[in-house]
């Protein structure tokens, strides 16, 4: 990250050095120039409250009104840094589109990136009766079998672990995310969430992966490959065992692109596109039928602003 402490936002020589991130097409250098902007724009803030106080005390003169703006320039640059009014981050998220929303995701790693310790549901269904047929396009399962839910503790014992999880998804998460603009790390969160972290990640008879990490049902306009198992749904608050068949695709970039296009094709997920909110893309989906869980939102939104998703994005 480009320092920005060390730029005077008052000094008319800060815009020239804003055009010159502006030529680094970087994400670093998009959130450097995102917040010396705020910066400066903080400073004016600043400059006008002082402008509109009265100043005629007995220590007010000339001196000490040129050590107050001083201060105030310090002040803006403190709070840009610190996240200020939203303004950097609105510029990130509206300008740099994944790339943003990747570097937003990395500075508030404390806050939003992450698994919930407490484990998660690994046979979360989407369907219910009420839901029209489309509603059985998105649907994640996983074996009936499998157990109901994932420790983390465990995790890195069963398999290559969260921080591999991440790095084999990311690229295809970015590119998912240019087409719904939803976070990349909340998509890779709920891939986490439907295949405990890629353990229970359904498989052809033969063994051969389906790479359905959303675990998205084949219903009657689904024309590809596909793979039936045991199913774990939700009526009336209550787990029932069914069988279903789900989506088999050639690859992880197949799966996402899938997923994609059904969120932003079907108007069900109106709410859940572009969500850039936990809360609001977990609650989405929940209520628009992607899971019969009653407690589908509650534990995707534990897995992003956990611990164990800011790990493996921060290794």
């Amino acid at each position: 990250m480009l320092p920005t402490g060390q730029v005077n936002t008052l000094d008319p020589n800060a815009l020239a050095g804003l055009r010159r991130l502006a030529k680094d097409d970087s994400p670093e250098a998009l959130a450097a120039a995102a917040r010396q902007f705020e910066a400066l724009f903080l400073g004016m803030v600043l400059k006008s409250m002082r402008d509109a106080t009265p100043g005629n005390g007995l220590t007010d003169n000339d001196q000490t009104r040129m050590y107050q703006s001083l201060l105030d320039q310090q002040l803006a640059q403190n709070l840009a840094q610190q996240g200020g009014a939203g303004l950097a981050n609105a510029l990130i998220r509206q300008l740099g589109g994944a790339q943003g929303m990747a570097v937003l995701s990395g500075d508030r790693a404390a806050t939003a990136l992450a698994v919930s310790p407490v484990g998660v549901s690994r046979a979360l269904p989407a369907r219910t009766a009420a839901l029209p047929p489309a509603a059985e396009s998105l649907a994640p399962r996983a074996p009936a079998g499998a157990p109901a839910t994932a420790d983390e503790a465990g995790s890195e014992k069963a398999g290559p672990g969260p921080r591999s999880f991440v790095e084999r998804l990311w690229p295809h998460a970015v590119e998912a995310s240019r087409a719904t603009g939803i976070p990349p790390h909340f998509m890779i969160a709920q891939a986490a969430l439907e295949t405990g972290w890629g353990k229970s990640e359904l498989r052809q008879a033969d063994g051969r992966p389906s790479f359905n990490l959303f675990n998205i049902k084949a219903g009657r306009s689904w024309g590809g490959d596909s793979v039936s198992a045991e199913t774990t749904e939700f009526s009336g608050g209550a787990p029932v065992t069914e069988s279903a068949r789900f989506r088999a695709y050639r690859s992880y970039a197949e799966a996402f692109r899938d997923y994609a296009r059904l969120l932003t094709e079907s108007p069900r997920y109106a709410d859940v596109v572009g969500a850039s909110d936990a809360q609001r893309f977990a609650r989405g989906l929940q209520q628009a039928g992607y899971a019969t869980d009653p407690m589908y939102a509650d534990k995707l939104t534990r897995i992003i602003s956990g611990a164990t998703l800011r790990a493996a994005l921060s290794g």
